[in-house]
């Protein structure tokens, strides 16, 4: 006969190979303490329903305190024999009650109580995710506040297009940061229903009393579909999409950084500490960190292509294909947390060299928007007025100039009466000081920002 807590209606032990391969302990045990902590509060529930004991809860809860100080201790034994951390906990227990152990799963299963595990495991993500994030906003702000002065050349599709502030910069990625936060506080409202009291798919015949249980382990509502509950992983496709938000808002500030600080580009100097050399070339300094960074990008992505792939198709409810969520869900957590560990270090440690960006700020023409704004304002119709200043460009590329060493003369045939005003609007700092629209570049815009950035991250 089984050993199984499944065990009654078997007549042979599973097969070792079959025990391997469907255990899931190797991975779900670092669920114990939400474990632990939901069937304390499914115990006190059951005898305050009448279904155990008062003593009877008193002496679970002592003895799964006892279990927990065990495995923090390292002296819990597992085995792939019990499958999963829910087994392991309540064998222990019935070791150590007996048949009041045995008691505890009344009016539950596996199915709601491993949901409601994760469940209780990824809203402790969500903080931990959070103040992580918070911790890189305030390195950018850091940076922000350092580099208020410099002026960067800002592009798109990698070509030089107009001047930006470095702090209006930084303060970017705050703001998508912000966004990732925001994303996942949404998330919780989802996360924050309880699963518990579910049983395996349709509930139970037992008097229980779900809002007692969502109000000792701190769940906003009761989920009101046994059915759908139950077999409910949207929660976890939601996390993991925040968590990949994440990854490619890193991945892409990772790969502006390794082109910055190539000899090419030569805009900072990363730290040493977060840099690797060359087996064989002695010269090197690779932004391994940074690489590693955007690469690890895909890995996140995967773990959410794993659990759309696993959820696909399934029919109600519990299918045991589910266990191969934690797979998705611990790896795609663990590599952004890594990630954003890294990050916040990494930003307070790179410096801006300050002189070569300023060297070559007034190649590429970032003063050129800010012409055809002027002329616009000159009364020339905008097209007009584009079409005006691609021929200046080309001009100040045939004689190898910029647009403020054209002559008078020369602006005087694109407008009537222009080059009495155009110089004071030419070069790149003249440019960056003509910005005015809210949410620009412009420094008493961006000296704002930060003020308010200051105020929310304090």
């Amino acid at each position: 006969m089984s050993g199984k807590t499944w065990g009654g209606r078997f007549s042979a032990d599973t097969d070792k190979r079959v025990e391997a391969y469907t255990e899931s302990i190797s991975y779900d045990r670092r669920l114990y303490i939400h474990d632990i902590n939901a069937s304390k509060a499914h115990a006190t529930m059951l005898s305050e329903v009448k279904l155990i004991s008062v003593d009877e809860a008193k002496s679970i809860h002592q003895a799964l305190e006892e279990i927990k100080v065990q495995i923090e201790a390292n002296e819990f034994t597992y085995s792939t024999s019990m499958e999963d951390i829910h087994s392991h906990i309540e064998s222990a227990l019935i070791k150590k009650l007996g048949d009041v152990g045995r008691k505890l799963h009344t009016a539950r299963s596996r199915n709601d109580q491993v949901v409601t595990d994760v469940k209780m495991w990824v809203r402790e993500a969500i903080v931990q995710l959070q103040l992580k994030i918070r911790t890189l906003q305030q390195a950018f702000l850091e940076s922000a506040k350092e580099n208020n002065e410099v002026v960067l050349p800002g592009y798109t599709h990698l070509q030089r297009a107009q001047p930006v502030l470095a702090s209006h910069y930084f303060l970017a990625y705050i703001e998508k940061l912000q966004r990732d936060s925001d994303r996942l506080a949404d998330c919780r409202k989802r996360v924050n229903v309880l699963p518990l009291g579910a049983a395996a798919l349709a509930g139970t015949s037992l008097p229980i009393n779900r809002d007692r249980v969502a109000q000792l382990l701190g769940f906003d509502s009761v989920a009101a579909n046994s059915l759908d509950v139950s077999s409910d992983r949207d929660f976890l496709v939601e996390f993991l999409g925040c968590l990949v938000q994440i990854a490619l808002h890193l991945g892409g500030w990772s790969e502006e950084w390794i082109l910055w600080s190539t000899t090419e580009f030569n805009f900072i100097d990363l730290p040493d500490s977060f840099c690797t050399g060359s087996s064989i070339m002695p010269h090197k300094k690779n932004p391994d960190v940074l690489e590693l960074m955007r690469g690890k990008t895909a890995r996140v992505i995967a773990s959410l292509t794993h659990l759309m792939i696993l959820v696909k198709g399934l029919p109600l409810a519990y299918n045991r294909d589910l266990q191969e969520d934690k797979v998705a869900l611990f790896d795609a957590f663990d590599t952004v947390a890594a990630s954003l560990d890294l990050a916040a270090p990494l930003v307070f440690g790179t410096k801006f060299r300050h002189e070569s960006i300023k060297a070559r700020l007034e190649d590429g023409f970032l003063d050129a928007t800010t012409l055809m704004e002027y002329l616009i304002q000159q009364d020339i119709p905008m097209r007009s007025a584009h079409e005006a200043v691609g021929k200046l460009v080309r001009l100040c590329e045939q004689k190898r100039c910029k647009l403020a060493d054209l002559s008078k003369e020369q602006y005087e045939e694109v407008h009537t009466g222009l080059s009495s005003g155009v110089y004071n609007i030419l070069g790149v700092s003249r440019a960056l000081r003509a910005f005015r629209s809210f949410g620009s570049t412009a420094p008493d815009q961006v000296a704002s920002q930060i003020n308010l950035w200051v105020d929310r991250l304090s």
